[in-house]
């Protein structure tokens, strides 16, 4: 059977600490021996919040799911899960606050999230200290997992692909698929997300044989992006790389449109959100992003469900990573036969799980973004990026297809 929505709902409270709002979900009997803690965190409020309360909100439900089912089976003893989670505002202090509250305070046993890269990469010596697993949603940064010197931060782990793979499909689209042979490149410099996916881009893309002939960059917060958007325009180019977040492509677009640029415009991860369109217009007809899914698809569909008779509304792209990186979590937990830090990570080394198809509620134990095998990097390895184009008078999401380099 599905995924269902049960009567037992968690108990969400909101505390004041050190700045940040908290809600925790309570299950069980605290920290007693039949109760596994595991915590969350992402930005309940700030620019991102959408997302943030997309993941929190799924958090929450899968908790109440598993917990009405029975719990977890921890080497033959039923465990019932208590969802911790913390708004860290999109920032990267407030991140590491918030992540020494899970795992000094609370005893987590394994973290899920955060979203961003700049709020996970902070975190990676707290994890790595205090031997608490983390599998991040989609901070798709290099850095999250692998440190500047090529060793593996060993209590970090990912359930999204990276930005080197994703940048080589973005180019390898713009490049051999769309056939357009110079970019222009329009990055937030102050966001390890952006300015590394930007990277990644022009590195594949030149190497096939393109050439970015303009590279501009606004800081966090901007609203008016005519000055380097102005410069885009002059160097005339096939197709412009947006690798920002969904709010400043909106804004950004709309500005370009203005502007009189009429280029294809493609982007990342960070375009996804129901609210995409009802910002930027029709300024992104024609362009493309990179998903993670196909939001049609039929492994993705019991979910949806649930999650739009629960909440009254469309799932956001986090709410499928979060999905699976809870449920790579208990795999491991289940795996291990232990809620033991160290060895759920031993677990997660040689997590293994196949997709899920939709049918007969497996994505109570299968991810719904494919499979997820992890390798020595933490990284899941071979995990297919999605094509999604912006089309039709209602501006709806359609033509997905999968996008291989």
């Amino acid at each position: 059977m599905r995924l269902r929505t049960f009567g037992i709902a968690l108990l969400v409270a909101s505390i004041a600490l050190a700045g940040s709002l908290a809600l925790v979900g309570c299950a069980g009997s605290g920290s007693s021996g039949n109760t596994v803690k595991i915590g969350w965190f992402g930005p309940l409020t700030g620019d991102s919040a959408l997302w943030g309360q997309a993941e929190f909100n799924t958090f929450k439900m899968m908790a109440d799911d598993y917990n009405a089912a029975g719990g977890i089976d921890v080497g033959g003893k039923k465990y019932k899960i208590e969802a911790i989670g913390y708004d860290d505002k999109g920032d990267s202090t407030e991140a590491v606050n918030v992540a020494k509250r899970l795992i000094t305070q609370d005893k987590v046993s394994a973290i899920v999230g955060p979203q961003g890269s700049g709020e996970a990469i902070p975190i990676v010596p707290i994890a790595n200290e205090n031997k608490i697993p983390v599998v991040a949603t989609t901070a798709t940064n290099p850095k999250v997992t692998v440190a500047d010197d090529g060793s593996v931060n060993p209590y970090m782990y990912r359930a999204c692909f990276t930005d080197p793979y994703q940048g080589k499909v973005a180019a390898f689209y713009a490049f051999q698929k769309l056939g357009k042979k110079s970019a222009a490149i329009l990055m937030t410099i102050d966001d390890p997300y952006s300015a590394g996916l930007s990277q990644y881009f022009k590195e594949a893309f030149e190497k096939l044989g393109g050439k970015v002939v303009e590279e501009v960059s606004f800081t966090s917060g901007e609203k008016d992006f005519r000055a380097p958007l102005t410069k885009i325009k002059a160097a005339k180019p096939d197709i412009i790389f947006m690798p920002n977040y969904y709010n400043d492509v909106a804004l950004s677009a709309r500005q370009a449109r203005d502007l009189g640029i009429d280029q294809v415009l493609l982007g990342g991860d960070g375009w996804p959100s129901e609210n995409l369109i009802e910002l930027a217009g029709n300024a992104l007809e024609g362009g493309y992003f990179i998903n993670h899914l196909d939001f049609d698809g039929a492994a993705a569909k019991p979910f949806r469900d649930e999650y739009k008779t629960k909440y009254q509304k469309n799932a956001e792209l986090n709410s499928y990573m979060v999905h699976d990186a809870l449920v790579m979590v208990i795999d491991a937990i289940k795996r291990a036969k232990s809620i033991k830090g160290e060895d759920i990570k031993k677990a997660l080394d040689t997590c293994d799980l196949q997709a899920a198809t939709g049918a007969n509620g497996d994505t109570m134990t299968n991810p719904i973004t494919g499979h997820i095998k992890i390798g020595p990097n933490h990284d899941p390895v071979g995990k297919t990026a999605w094509l999604t184009k912006i089309i039709g008078p209602d501006m709806k999401f359609q033509e997905s297809f999968a996008a291989e380099e």
